[in-house]
């Protein structure tokens, strides 16, 4: 574990617009810090010597580098997205400076993955070459299709997380291709231009994506339990 070179691509490029506010979400502050800078200190603390790059639009990078400077943040590098998350996880991995073995992939807006999780994921990755936290749902689904609708075993169902984490070399290939509306996270582009199986291990429900003003209410409860615990 310890002599596994691991680089966290740390995607940030919403522009908040569910979440509204003056601020896009992921500048906004949870506890006394913007949900960015919890996301960067978490994988910082929990793989101290990994490489992390953020993406964030163009039109941020400005912003971020002034806007960080007044809080403890993590070393990190900064480079630009593109028009499709597909894009900027791309210029995310052609930022990479150094050496691999395994490359993270996490939402800027998920501030709450655990130490152990993400340790967790790496050893699995390390293990089958690709690692995809997830949860199993707790509410009732129904399909709705033209003719009504029916409801859907819960059981054969996840909730797919982030980081998700793969062998270099596999992610690389993967994203050696073209954009394509079938691609919806990461794992969806290794298994298409791959034949890679991606491996599923256990995620959080405290990994929360924020999105929305009721996950801010949920995130601001998460920041206070964790404060208490500490």
């Amino acid at each position: 574990m310890e002599q596994t070179r691991v680089a966290v691509i740390i995607v940030a490029g919403g522009s908040g617009t569910r979440m509204g506010g003056a601020l896009p979400k992921q500048f906004a502050i949870v506890g006394s810090k913007p949900i960015l800078v919890h996301t960067i200190n978490n994988f910082a603390s929990a793989l101290p010597s990994s490489e992390i790059i953020v993406v964030l639009p163009q039109s941020q990078i400005d912003f971020w580098r002034d806007y960080s400077a007044r809080f403890k943040v993590a070393k990190h590098s900064v480079t630009a997205g593109g028009a499709e998350r597909f894009d900027s996880v791309k210029r995310g991995i052609d930022a990479i400076k150094g050496d691999a073995d395994l490359i993270a992939v996490q939402d800027g807006v998920r501030p709450f993955a655990s130490k152990n999780m993400i340790l967790q994921c790496v050893k699995c990755a390390a293990e089958n070459g690709s690692a995809i936290p997830v949860i199993s749902p707790v509410d009732s689904f129904r399909e709705v299709t033209d003719s009504g609708s029916h409801i859907v075993n819960r059981d054969m169902l996840r909730i797919i997380q982030t980081p998700q984490i793969f062998s270099s070399e596999l992610l690389k290939r993967a994203y050696n291709c073209s954009f394509d509306k079938s691609f919806t996270d990461d794992a969806s582009v290794v298994e298409k231009m791959t034949e890679h199986r991606v491996t599923l291990c256990d995620g959080e429900r405290t990994n929360i994506k924020i999105t929305t003003p009721d996950d801010m209410v949920i995130a601001q409860c998460l920041v206070e339990s964790i404060k208490e615990d500490v």
